[in-house]
């Protein structure tokens, strides 16, 4: 089921935060990651999210800032079982042009975004972590 964010699904949130980033990014130092869950758990509420919730529990969540895309997150036990697809399409319905920035050396995020219909439009380095992310786009049409 897919719904709006609540408080109460923050640290649920930030915990699939972590834990996705982490086996994500295994070229990242995981304490990056740890170091930034605290201001990670300030955001969260600023940005619009929604999650997927099956028996309760949250599966997956989406971060968006207006157009931005700044993440999908879905757990490793529901990982390739369209959690990720059905957050992106609810967002697609509200936007004509949606992006958002993917780590190069993320090539199973790469894959899923272009079978999503996102196109690479750039690359830029991340100076946090010195890696290189790629610029992508959808667009309607």
């Amino acid at each position: 089921m897919l719904r709006p964010f609540n408080t109460a699904d923050l640290p649920r949130i930030a915990e699939l935060w972590l834990e996705t980033n982490v086996r994500a990014h295994d070229f990242v130092p995981e304490s990056y990651w740890r170091g930034n869950l605290d201001a990670v758990r300030e955001m969260l509420p600023e940005a619009t999210i929604f999650v997927w919730e099956e028996n309760r529990v949250i599966a997956g969540f989406i971060g968006l800032s207006d157009s931005y895309i700044a993440g999908i997150f879905v757990d490793a036990t529901h990982q390739s079982r369209g959690v990720g697809r059905r957050l992106l399409d609810y967002v697609k319905v509200e936007h004509d042009k949606l992006v958002l920035r993917v780590y190069r050396k993320n090539v199973r995020a790469r894959a899923f975004y272009k079978r999503e219909g996102f196109v690479e439009v750039s690359e830029s380095v991340d100076e946090a972590t010195g890696e290189v992310e790629v610029m992508m786009e959808w667009e309607r049409g």
